[in-house]
């Protein structure tokens, strides 16, 4: 089966197709600056190899979606119920579901939802302490980034040489432009940093992160502002960016600008690596202790200053950085101390193979 993977962003299209279930990849491609996924669709070079089925890295879909599902106007209604929790992601996804589906008519269209691996969190992790009328209205932690925190859920106990994941606990760090951390105990989610949203948890290249909403109604009640435009600054003007004053918040332009002297560029790394470590000391208590921490994303894998950032002074959980291996080498490694309790793992994420599995698993149950 030859299942096509379409990665949406903003202005860009990135597509992977790969043979299943022996996950060999048979084409690849990027197109940027894309105004219509219809106009970019068209590029793909689709006669070259026979489409099965294509899987979308959906976002959210609300309590009834934290699954892999074929794609009917069932999948499209909950995209669009929960458009304002993701406003950027839903409406994305659903502009390029329904090109494709104009596109390849009679190919089976698949969601694989990023809070498909996060439906594992306990209830007592996942509730919010609000009115319940607004539980039954899907108000929960649902965590995003799935795929990516599956992925490293699976990959590093082969890393280090594990048969299982039984019995490890790993504090698996995606960081990017956007980012979230997420405690895996037995190879399974038990919390994560992203909530109802993928605004909430750590600070992101734009996104502001965790904040208290009432700072929102003040700003909104002495600047008449909408909630539309509380929404847009929040989205594109928060976050690192808010923080160092740096337009589109990337850690290497913060990383340059902090060497600099730029002060608040140095608060903005300061606050991130902060988050991180706070977190990772947070889920060693959810999981009484922690066997593993992983780094993937742009960030996690490429910024060895932000690594040694946010493990300093974790050695009381036996985690120690090799600063020579930290620094040095490519590919997927480990970057802790020989004599580490506590191993430190860099790798690259593939949410692609991940998701096309999922799609494979549905189509041929």
């Amino acid at each position: 089966m030859n299942v096509l993977v379409p990665n949406l962003g903003s202005t860009s299209l990135k597509y992977r197709l790969i043979d299943m279930p022996s996950g060999r990849t048979l084409a690849s491609g990027r197109f940027e600056r894309v105004s219509d996924y219809r106009q970019a669709i068209a590029r793909i070079p689709l006669d070259e190899h026979r489409v099965d089925a294509v899987v979308f890295k959906a976002v959210h879909g609300g309590e009834t979606y934290r699954c892999t599902a074929r794609i009917g106007q069932d999948v499209l209604d909950a995209l669009e119920r929960f458009l304002t929790a993701a406003p950027a992601h839903n409406a994305i996804y659903l502009a390029g579901i329904r090109a494709f589906q104009d596109a390849l008519p009679g190919v089976p269209l698949v969601a694989a939802f990023e809070t498909e691996f996060h439906a594992t969190m306990p209830e007592y992790a996942a509730v919010y302490g609000t009115p319940e009328s607004w539980r039954t209205d899907g108000v929960r932690r649902y965590g995003f980034h799935g795929a990516s925190h599956q992925y490293v859920s699976e990959r590093v106990p082969e890393i280090l040489g594990l048969r299982t994941a039984e019995g490890q606990r790993l504090v698996s760090c995606h960081l990017g432009g956007s980012a979230s951390i997420c405690a895996i105990r037995d190879g399974r989610s038990i919390d994560t940093t992203m909530g109802f949203s993928p605004q909430s948890g750590l600070e992101n290249a734009t996104r502001h992160g965790d904040l208290d909403p009432f700072a929102v109604f003040h700003m909104m009640a002495i600047h008449g502002w909408t909630a539309e435009e509380a929404a847009r600054q929040l989205a594109q003007s928060g976050g690192l960016a808010g923080i160092s004053g740096i337009p589109g918040g990337d850690v290497r332009d913060l990383e340059q600008a902090a060497g600099a002297g730029d002060s608040r560029a140095r608060l903005a790394l300061d606050a991130f690596a902060y988050q991180v470590r706070k977190t990772i000391g947070a889920y060693a208590a959810a999981m009484g202790g922690v066997d593993a921490v992983a780094f993937t994303g742009g960030i996690g894998e490429n910024s060895a200053n932000l690594r040694e950032a946010c493990l300093r002074d974790l050695r009381f959980l036996g985690l120690e950085l090799d600063p020579a291996a930290n620094r040095t080498g490519t590919g997927d490694r480990i970057v802790s101390a020989p004599g580490s309790a506590a191993a430190v793992v860099v790798l690259g994420t593939d949410e692609e193979s991940v998701v096309a599995r999922r799609a494979y698993r549905l189509l041929t149950a």
